[in-house]
């Protein structure tokens, strides 16, 4: 297992339209614990496989982990997940979101989900899920289909956090460039 990078915005991949997984084979699995480890890291209760940059139908979704609470780890691997069934009935949650880090809004989903999944060992699955789990499994499938929670709230709002990663991920290439130039002249002064 291996801890990987969560990408954040304005990164372009956030909103690719995942390849569904041709079979649930040793590096689907690997993917799935690595996904596993760097939730569970982050923390967090949900994760796809766009968030570390791989462009793959696989989420990982743990609602029932919480740090203090090791033993009480319960995983859902997924791969190539859809949703069979959704409740008319609506619920509302605050989300928050690994890739979209310290925002948290009230989105609305449906209250009751059924997903079909094929689980780590390529089997079909079927599963009812409603309250956080049926709230979670929405959010990382949303991501499978390039859609951030963001989206489901209002333009105003959205425009804001995006504005925020923009600046900060200029700032970051700005200080790495400057940080690149100063090596240049040391070692060209060490020349």
């Amino acid at each position: 297992m291996a801890l990987r990078t969560i990408i954040t915005p304005p990164d372009p991949r956030l909103r690719l339209t995942c390849a569904p997984v041709e079979s649930v084979d040793d590096s689907i699995r690997a993917l799935m614990d690595d996904m596993l480890e760097t939730m569970y890291d982050a923390p967090g209760i949900g994760l796809a496989a766009i968030q570390i940059a791989v462009p793959k139908r696989v989420i990982v979704i743990d609602v029932a982990k919480r740090e203090e609470e090791a033993a009480s780890a319960n995983p859902i691997c997924l791969a190539n997940p859809e949703i069979l069934w959704a409740s008319e009935e609506l619920s509302s949650y605050e989300e928050g979101c690994l890739s979209v880090p310290e925002f948290y809004e009230e989105v609305f989903r449906p209250a009751r989900v059924r997903v079909g999944y094929l689980d780590r060992e390529g089997r079909r699955q079927e599963i009812e899920a409603n309250g956080i789990l049926a709230t979670c499994l929405q959010h990382e499938l949303d991501h499978l289909n390039g859609v951030l929670f963001i989206d489901h709230i209002s333009r105003l709002k959205r425009e804001r956090i995006l504005k925020k990663f923009s600046k900060a991920a200029r700032h970051e290439g700005a200080d790495r460039k400057r940080g690149a130039g100063r090596a240049r002249e040391e070692a060209d002064a060490g020349a």
